[in-house]
């Protein structure tokens, strides 16, 4: 395990929270890779625990769906499944199209500058090449959409729906193509919004949703072939192998 995921205490949450919250988010920033095996004693060695937080978080990160339980090898990271792409995205497609509708009524023009200010650090964050410094650029900029909607309710949804979304954030900006887009896109919702065009708004923002959706879809499959291909690969070796022995 060579991920280079540290913790800081935090005297205001239990340990195991703690825990959790550092592997959780070593997992959505890809710190911890699909497949790679969470070793309990490994963990608890790096973090500087005992065995029992690990093994707590291990089980909330289960219920997550972070995490599978692999019967004789243990706990692994989930890879991204397409059940949950889809889900997740439906869900905000849906949320972000009324924070957007109510934004274009709602928001004040220093609320606008701010926006056009998040819009930019986007834009200077992709010279960076760091994936996490363009998520949370991007992240922030969608987080002054929904303060402009003034809704706090929707705006506390949004806020709980912000982990599962991450994940796939950073997937989507690992294609270089996808961030000329985002570009692009940031800045027509932002004259949308300041010309008060709502259909227009909620277009791009739906074609904004749609496109990342595609994008990552399209990395599953490609993983997914990769992943038969190998293991159609070693199932060979492992036949020619047993030919030999029994030849």
């Amino acid at each position: 395990m060579t991920s280079d995921f540290t913790m800081n205490m935090n005297e205001y949450l239990p340990l195991r929270d703690l825990v959790f919250n550092v592997l959780r988010m070593a997992i959505l920033k890809g710190e911890l890779q699909p497949g790679e095996r969470l070793m309990e004693i490994q963990l608890a060695e790096k973090l500087g625990v005992s065995r029992t937080p690990i093994r707590e978080a291990i089980r909330k990160l289960e219920l997550e769906g972070l995490v599978l339980m692999i019967p004789r090898r243990g706990a692994e990271v989930a890879a991204i499944s397409e059940k949950r792409l889809k889900d997740v995205l439906e869900v905000r497609k849906n949320l972000e199209a009324l924070a957007i509708r109510l934004a274009c009524s709602r928001m004040k023009p220093e609320a606008v500058s701010g926006l056009e200010e998040a819009e930019k650090k986007f834009r200077d964050s992709i010279e960076s090449e760091d994936l996490v410094v363009m998520a949370e650029a991007d992240e922030k900029f969608h987080f002054l959409i929904y303060d402009a909607a003034d809704n706090e309710k929707l705006q506390q949804i949004l806020t709980n729906l912000k982990e599962n979304m991450y994940q796939f954030r950073l997937e989507y900006l690992k294609n270089k193509e996808a961030r000329q887009r985002l570009i692009s896109e940031h800045k027509g919702i932002v004259e949308a919004i300041k010309a008060h065009d709502v259909e227009e708004a909620v277009r791009i923002m739906d074609g904004h949703i749609d496109n990342q959706e595609k994008v990552v879809m399209a990395k599953l499959k490609e993983n997914e072939k990769a992943y038969a291909k190998k293991e159609a690969a070693s199932g060979e070796k492992s036949r020619s192998r047993s030919s030999k022995q029994n030849g």
